[in-house]
């Protein structure tokens, strides 16, 4: 069988190097416009801060190796420009000469990926506007930035490219402006869980203008909609990636409803000798029950490992994605899976969710530090939708677990029940994911009451009364203004305080000791008390950016985010 690739990276070569394993007498041949057939996509922005010292680093392999090492034939600098199904052949030109020459094959991979793209404003197509999507582009940002001794960078777009590009050039020395059209950056998180992102952005230099749009590109500055002008001396465009469809277009394949290559749960086209995986294609998200884009370099491997299968006659089983990822926002890791609350109320499901802080091992250990996890569930089933997780530790560790559970179509109560490694150096005894569980189902079971984060501050605007019972010494160093204070070690003697008149929103600094408050004042009859869901820390951390950033009065006395 001979078999064609267009495109290399996780997709192309990944088809690839497993159809080698199952046929070693397959006749491969991938074809690559640009120089570098394999490269680390996902790793080309830690080059601008010398994580990745040099840009031959990010080549994995070049085309003699995979002769050497798989007999697969790599040629580079050669552009597929047409398919021709009739004859079962490809048109290539030869990026160099111009030169042209066909190809034909029995069976066709396309991993054509997808294309930065571009908003439709002046200026866009200046010498010092970037594009991150491959080796040779990040070799022209890095020695663009270098040699023209660029200081001031402004980042259009606040999704994975954009955060790490901003992140490294600030690690490089350089004043970052992050420009986001949406009021906020990565949308696979809730906003109350971004707001620590904000945050440690802002806490490290890198300026953020959120909830506003790119209007125009000048020599060392861009101009946004707010009317505000940012020095840049370069610009790097990330606002997001279009699939590489033109050549299926051509032929005649079909088109999902996403504007991407439609492919059955085997990734074959509407052809059946062609192929299409990566991120030009479309894909069945098993919680929304819909087609999707999704831009990933785990599906994409597990999409060409299925694809070359199929091609022999190996089953596969096509469940649908979840959409699992991970990024390091300076001192924070971040992770999400499968859906957040936000997408999930548009998509018209009932759910709720919980937040909470934890720490990431035992208090004791010298690097503990809280955890902030955010876990969306549906009502009243308790089935597990999707989580974020924040902090200075494993916060991909537990995001893994729950991709696991919604993988096995889990419920709460697999979660609490779930037992996991413990040693203090890497948990505790009741990790946060099971704390999640216990929390979320005394929500679903009606054993206690809650208020999301978020709710916070239209409460306090209407005049809602808060109960902070945190010690003196804590509640002195900041809380919500006009909070009663009533330490939880003093709340049994002193009930008489708490109002019956009306509802009492309890919190703490994590929402532990809320809860038990709670719980004790539920117990001791009354029946209008909630536990806010985050507590002070929480309130804290989302609260800030926009305080900052809109000039807003601030809800609480002074911000503590220890």
């Amino acid at each position: 069988m001979k078999v064609l690739v267009v495109g290399g990276v996780a997709g192309g070569a990944s088809t690839a190097a497993r159809i080698r394993r199952l046929d070693e007498q397959a006749e491969v041949i991938i074809f690559e416009r640009g120089p570098h057939v394999s490269f680390s996509n996902c790793s080309l922005p830690f080059h601008l801060s010398g994580i990745v010292p040099t840009s031959e680093k990010l080549i994995l392999m070049d085309p003699v190796q995979f002769k050497k090492k798989y007999n697969l034939e790599a040629r580079v600098s050669q552009e597929v420009v047409a398919i021709n199904r009739q004859n079962k052949s490809i048109t290539v030109k030869h990026v160099m000469t111009g030169e042209t020459y066909e190809e034909s094959y029995d069976k066709l991979v396309l991993s054509p990926g997808a294309h930065p793209t571009l908003p439709n404003v002046d200026g866009i197509k200046s010498s010092h506007v970037f594009t991150v999507r491959n080796v040779v582009d990040i070799e022209k940002l890095q020695g663009y930035v270098q040699l023209a001794a660029v200081e001031n960078i402004a980042v259009i777009g606040g999704g994975f490219i954009g955060i790490e590009v901003a992140e490294n050039l600030r690690k490089a020395g350089k004043n970052v402006t992050v420009v986001q059209r949406s009021n906020q950056i990565m949308a696979s998180y809730d906003l109350d869980m971004v707001q620590i992102m904000h945050k440690e952005l802002l806490d490290h230099g890198v300026a953020l203008e959120a909830g506003v749009a790119l209007t125009k590109i000048e020599e060392g500055k861009v101009h946004l909609d707010s009317g505000k002008v940012i020095a840049a001396d370069a610009v790097v465009v990330a606002i997001g990636v279009t699939p590489e469809t033109h050549l299926a277009v051509d032929a005649g394949l079909e088109l999902g409803i996403t504007g991407a290559i439609k492919v059955d749960g085997n990734y074959v086209t509407s052809d059946d000798s062609i192929y299409a995986v990566g991120d030009a294609i479309e894909v069945y998200h098993r919680i929304l029950h819909k087609p999707v884009r999704l831009a990933l370099a785990g599906p994409a491997q597990k999409q060409a490992r299925a694809a070359a299968d199929h091609m022999y006659g190996i089953t596969n089983r096509n469940k649908g994605v979840i959409g699992s990822s991970s990024i390091r926002i300076f001192d924070y890791n971040c992770a999400a899976t499968g859906i957040n609350e936000k997408e999930a109320k548009e998509a018209g499901m009932q759910v709720d969710s919980v937040y909470v802080i934890a720490p990431d091992k035992v208090g004791l250990m010298p690097s503990s530090n809280p955890l902030h996890f955010k876990l969306v569930y549906e009502v009243p089933t308790g089935k597990i939708l999707g989580a974020q997780a924040i902090g200075k530790g494993n916060a991909d560790k537990r995001i893994d677990v729950i991709a696991t559970l919604i993988t096995m179509d889990g419920t709460l109560e697999d979660l609490k029940d779930l037992e996991l490694s413990y040693s203090p150096m890497y948990g505790t005894a009741k990790d946060v994911v099971n704390m999640a569980a216990l929390v979320a189902t005394n929500i679903l079971y009606g054993r206690f009451k809650q208020v999301h984060i978020t709710d916070v501050r239209p409460l306090f605007e209407q005049g809602a009364t808060f109960l902070d019972v945190r010690e003196v010494k804590e509640f002195e160093n900041g809380h919500i203004k006009n909070a009663i204070n009533i330490p939880l070690s003093e709340l049994r003697d002193r009930m008489a305080e708490v109002p019956t008149d009306r509802p009492v929103y309890v919190h703490c600094r994590s929402a532990q000791r809320s809860y038990n408050a709670v719980m004790a004042l539920k117990n001791s009859g009354f029946t209008n008390v909630y536990n806010v869901s985050g507590s002070f820390l929480g309130i804290c951390l989302t609260e800030y950016y926009t305080d900052v950033r809109d000039g807003r009065e601030p809800i609480v006395t002074k911000y503590n985010f220890k």
